[in-house]
């Protein structure tokens, strides 16, 4: 048995335990002067410091502010190439849909990823992940989807599997983009071969689909989710990105552990997931880096959702390798409280990864917690380019 005793925390600050919605989002627990107890990697007791359990080692945190480890529960972080030619383009005026004849977009990213090898993949998505994590990351959730051939999709995940030797990781099978031909065919062979065998070989945990007018329908996820489903695993969707056909709707139908973007949500989507347990991950890099119109949060939250914040690393819509910029961008564009964004980012975050035991500061939690430079913890959302996280524990080990 192993514990320690962090002590000398100016402010200790943490949501309730599980998906907040609403109004409790805002509602944080702040113990000036805090301790916080240590044993085999869980959190034990938590309070003011005059109260701590004697005779424990001590660890003095400098008289900074303690926060929950980040979530950040919708990342593509392996992939291959490069599209900085796309974003040069994009900036000068020239439309996607010409990007993509030229050979770019998205697809220049699946020849790519389709191209690399498992090491390969390792290689390129460590330092990602690595950025992540010191911005205050402590659980990081890593999509495929770039693969679109099976093979590919399957190096992807394990990619992440080799990767999880280093970094507490999610991975998700994402069914991103459907064929130019026999799409028919493909979903079919999603449904019947690849998921089976990636929830045969625990190769992800959860299935995702892109849910939207050029890429799949409202009918074809029904299909991928219910087969996701039948084979253990739990569901997510990409919607309402650019324009509300049904996704959401569908989401909250199925029980869905969360669907994310949301940019093109309207009050029918915003009510659905109000009376809905599925998480609304919203995603405000994608906003900052393509000019869309920003994912309603306000209004999520005020019809009584529980809201989720993510930065969608990726390399065409939301190059954002800091979970703390994408908490500070959702106060900025989407317009939470620091505190909303707080909870957002830690147990609703972790709810929408279906996770239970982090995101709050209290006994029976993961010890995944952040030691700021600041002795208030509203630097968190505040600083813009610089690092306001200025230790990392997992487990109640700095890393």
């Amino acid at each position: 048995m192993t514990q320690t005793l962090f002590t000398n925390i100016s402010g200790l600050v943490t949501p309730g335990v599980g998906a907040q919605r609403g109004a409790a989002m805002r509602d944080l627990t702040v113990i000036p002067d805090a301790a916080l107890l240590v044993r085999d990697g869980v959190i034990r007791w938590v309070g003011p410091r005059a109260e701590a359990p004697r005779h424990v080692p001590e660890h003095d945190l400098g008289g900074v502010a303690v926060v929950p480890g980040l979530t950040d529960p919708h990342t593509h972080a392996v992939w291959a190439g490069e599209r900085l030619a796309d974003f040069e383009a994009r900036i000068s005026g020239v439309p996607y849909e010409e990007i993509l004849a030229r050979g770019g977009g998205i697809r220049s990213s699946m020849r790519a990823t389709g191209a690399a090898g498992v090491d390969e993949l390792v290689a390129l998505a460590r330092p990602r992940l690595r950025a992540l994590r010191d911005s205050g990351a402590t659980t990081t959730e890593v999509k495929s989807g770039y693969g679109l051939d099976f093979g590919a999709e399957r190096r992807m995940l394990q990619a992440v599997r080799v990767l999880q030797a280093e970094f507490q990781l999610v991975p998700t099978l994402l069914i991103h983009v459907p064929p130019t031909e026999s799409r028919a065919e493909y979903v079919q062979a999603v449904c019947h071969d690849l998921i089976p065998g990636v929830a045969h070989d625990g190769l992800a945990t959860a299935v995702d689909v892109f849910t939207e007018r050029e890429a799949f329908t409202v009918e074809e996820t029904r299909a991928i989710l219910q087969a996701a489903k039948a084979h253990g695993l739990q569901t997510k969707l990409h919607a309402d990105q650019f324009h509300a056909i049904g996704g959401t709707e569908l989401a909250c139908e199925l029980g869905a552990l969360s669907v994310d973007h949301l940019e093109a949500s309207g009050p029918a989507q915003i009510a659905a997931l109000a009376a809905s347990n599925t998480v609304a991950t919203i995603l405000p890099g994608v906003t900052l880096h393509l000019g869309l119109p920003a994912a309603p949060g306000r209004a999520l939250i005020d019809a009584g959702a529980a809201v989720a914040v993510g930065t969608d690393l990726n390399p065409g819509s939301s190059p954002v390798f800091s979970a703390g910029l994408a908490l500070a961008l959702a106060v900025r564009l989407c317009r939470l409280t620091p505190a909303e964004a707080l909870t957002a980012c830690t147990v609703n975050a972790a709810a929408a990864l279906g996770l239970s035991d982090r995101g709050a500061l209290a006994p029976g939690q993961r010890a995944h917690f952040l030691a700021l430079h600041s002795a208030d913890w509203r630097d968190l959302p505040y600083t813009l380019g610089a690092n306001p996280v200025r230790n990392v524990f997992i487990g109640g080990t700095p890393v």
